[in-house]
């Protein structure tokens, strides 16, 4: 299992625990973070699940995925250097222990 900890806007922590190859939009949706709508299911169709990697694990996740900033665009929250899809980043055990921060809205 990886934990991943979501950082809400106000501040707020939760730390969950999810299987390797699970993404980090299904960890969310999986453990009930508010701060995850995720309406296209992963599909990539949309930014509902943009989330801001922790400076200290940004060179761990990578590089945005094909299509990503696209998506991005029509985020409803600013899109910062760390922004990612949480749906396009897949959990290993390099990632145990990541941190996202979650922006103030999604829709």
């Amino acid at each position: 299992m990886v934990k991943v900890t979501f950082i809400e806007h106000d501040g707020t922590e939760t730390t969950v625990e999810a299987a390797e190859g699970d993404s980090v939009m299904s960890a969310a949706i999986a453990n009930g973070i508010d701060g995850i709508v995720a309406e296209c299911g992963g599909s990539m169709m949309c930014a509902t699940c943009h989330c801001y990697v922790d400076d200290a694990w940004a060179d761990r996740t990578g590089p945005r995925k094909e299509g990503e900033d696209d998506m991005l665009e029509s985020a409803a929250s600013e899109v910062k250097e760390t922004s990612r899809l949480s749906c396009q980043i897949k959990l290993t055990a390099d990632l145990d222990g990541l941190v996202v921060h979650l922006p103030e809205e999604q829709v």
